[in-house]
């Protein structure tokens, strides 16, 4: 039994590093043959690796396994791609940059790579965040990509610096402070006041709201996209079903679009 389990083992991974392997052949085969991949630069391809991560992020909230493997193999090619251009560069190379992030997991986790004991998962954030620290980030907040959407810029700003002890001590705070911030924006609403101010206050409250969803385990940007498709499957329903009927949405009326609206939550 043993022996079987061991070979079956080697043969596996012997697998991985031979489709691996041919990935980097055919990289290199496309680089130098294909006229569309010999004229792409580091810069070319960063729209194109951000199309492909959502694109995974939309397989991954729909669940589909068979096409988040895909999207997960397109993204493999990127991370070569950019490791075959910096090689023609000579400033890294996929060793190198394969050395670096194994490197970085051991130096992370000193829980499991050293002597270092640890409980429970908060403890490991905390841990990552001073190790951040000694490695030379100047702030726990350094790792945060400016480029990030709001929302989930801001989750990961809750969450790093919870890894340092900056933080609500429960759920019940974070709700006050909701409803605090929704107190101070309609108190601004109503007074008639400044753009810039509403504004402020409007930002405030999703702040906090985001806090919120932290705190109770919900990630507000999967809940924000799974309400979007939820409402723009129930007004395709809507659209279809008054094509059906020969009318156009702009000359029906909100109660008679509310009849094809609420049939199509029954659905649901």
């Amino acid at each position: 039994m043993l022996i079987t389990f061991v070979k079956n083992n080697i043969q596996e991974m012997e697998r991985k590093i031979k489709e691996f392997v041919r990935l980097l052949e055919i990289m290199d085969e496309l680089r130098e043959k294909c006229p569309w991949d010999k004229i792409q630069t580091i810069e070319s391809l960063r729209y194109l690796t951000i199309e492909e991560t959502y694109e995974l992020a939309d397989a991954i909230l729909e669940n589909d396994l068979q096409e988040i493997k895909k999207e997960l193999g397109d993204i493999m090619l990127h991370i070569v791609f950019y490791a075959k251009i910096g090689s023609e560069t000579n400033d890294f190379d996929i060793a190198d940059v394969l050395e670096n992030i194994n490197e970085k997991l051991i130096n992370r986790h000193p829980h499991v790579f050293s002597d270092t004991k640890v409980e429970t998962e908060d403890e490991v954030k905390s841990n990552w965040e001073n190790i951040k620290l000694k490695e030379g980030n100047k702030s726990v907040l350094a790792g945060v990509p400016k480029s990030l959407p709001a929302m989930v810029k801001a989750y990961r700003i809750q969450e790093k610096v919870r890894g340092v002890g900056f933080d609500w001590e429960k759920p019940e705070q974070v709700w006050e402070k909701v409803q605090e911030e929704l107190g101070e924006l309609k108190a601004e609403v109503e007074s008639n006041s400044t753009a810039e101010k509403i504004e402020a206050e409007f930002g405030d409250l999703f702040f906090s709201l985001i806090n919120y969803a932290r705190f109770i385990g919900v990630n507000p940007e999967n809940a924000l996209e799974r309400t979007n498709k939820k409402f723009t499957k129930r007004f395709n329903y809507l659209e279809e079903n008054a094509k059906k009927t020969g009318k156009t949405l702009n000359k029906m009326s909100l109660a008679e679009m509310d009849v094809f609206w609420n049939e199509a939550k029954k659905f649901e």
